[in-house]
């Protein structure tokens, strides 16, 4: 399946915890004041790419711990993030994905982003409020964002934030 693509890191550690293969989407209506990555919001740009290429790019690093789906809006191109996360599953690795759209939002956002919600981890929601910036922040850039682990919001029907492990 075809993706619209800004770009890939295949050994970030800055985009979810452990050794992440990211994948940054092309194409995001949001374009948030301050965004991080202004080069990802035009729709028309960057690069088509296959799936099943980057799903083979992320078996090729043993040491990879999961796959984050960034942007752009990967909730603009929900069939082929999903795609990609059930990939990274059948790999054994988590998924992270960020979105400019609560989680409340993307449960009426339809089928497609609620299959995409269901073969994530953690979702990093809400857009980026750049009066809320903060440097301070872990895995996010503005205070309004959440990470939410959406394995423990399933299990106890309600929004449950993500926390690091304790070692």
């Amino acid at each position: 399946m075809d993706i619209r693509l800004s770009a890939t890191v295949t050994d970030s550690i800055v985009d979810g915890p452990g050794l992440r293969f990211t994948v940054f989407v092309q194409g995001c209506s949001h374009r948030c004041p301050g965004c991080h990555n202004p080069d990802t919001h035009d729709p028309l740009g960057g690069r088509l790419a296959d799936t099943r290429g980057l799903i083979a790019q992320m078996r090729e690093n043993p040491l990879l711990s999961g796959l984050t789906l960034s942007g752009g809006e990967p909730f603009e191109q929900p069939e082929a993030c999903l795609a990609l996360a059930q990939g990274a599953r059948g790999l054994g690795l988590d998924v992270w994905v960020y979105s400019g759209y609560t989680y409340e939002a993307l449960l009426n956002r339809g089928e497609a982003a609620r299959a995409l919600l269901l073969a994530c981890d953690v979702l990093v929601d809400g857009p980026y409020l750049q009066g809320q910036r903060s440097l301070e922040l872990r895995f996010r850039g503005s205070r309004n964002q959440r990470l939410i682990d959406l394995n423990q919001t399933r299990a106890r029907g309600e929004v449950t934030l993500w926390a690091p492990p304790v070692w």
